[in-house]
């Protein structure tokens, strides 16, 4: 029953879609209205994942992570928009049954040291203000609240988040 990672495949998305639905509508089912959650589908989120694939995977990276060969997790990490010499943790999402049994510390950790191979030393990642269950687990993973906040968008729904900083583990 161990996990494994492997990085994704066009032939993945559709299934991350549907985990990735899954795990918003768990994540943040007390933050954001119902309707809003449900306002894009778990199809829908299948297709948006491969239509973004072709135009990111060059300076993309999605892993997945897998539980006797079913999925249960992913990371999806890239360049800051705005500072494209700092590494950026774009998603991490976990199937809602895999909630503290330590996929999402597997996937961090593979994260930043995807990161610090590509050479990024800082590293940054977005989060719901009101998600407090993400927010320490961020924190507990040595992240910190840098004082940026910005809008945005969860369905038709606006929501605030906080940006979150640290350091890559350098060798």
């Amino acid at each position: 029953m161990s996990i494994t990672l492997r990085p994704a495949q066009a032939g993945d998305l559709m299934s991350v879609g549907e985990l990735h639905y899954r795990s918003r509508l768990s994540a943040y089912r007390d933050i954001v209205p119902a309707n809003a959650l449900t306002a894009i589908s778990a199809d829908s989120m299948g297709r948006w994942w491969v239509e973004r694939w072709p135009y990111e995977r060059d300076t993309h990276t999605m892993t997945l992570a897998e539980r006797d060969g079913r999925l249960v997790g992913f990371t999806y990490l890239g360049p800051n928009p705005e500072l494209p010499t700092i590494g950026e943790l774009c998603a991490i999402h976990l199937d809602p049954a895999e909630q503290g049994r330590g996929v999402g510390r597997v996937l961090m950790v593979d994260a930043l040291e995807q990161m610090r191979q590509r050479g990024w030393h800082r590293a940054t990642l977005w989060v719901l203000a009101d998600n407090k269950h993400a927010r320490r687990f961020y924190e507990r993973g040595g992240w910190i609240v840098d004082g940026a906040e910005r809008q945005g968008d969860v369905g038709p729904a606006l929501t605030r988040q906080l940006r979150y900083v640290r350091d890559l583990p350098q060798p």
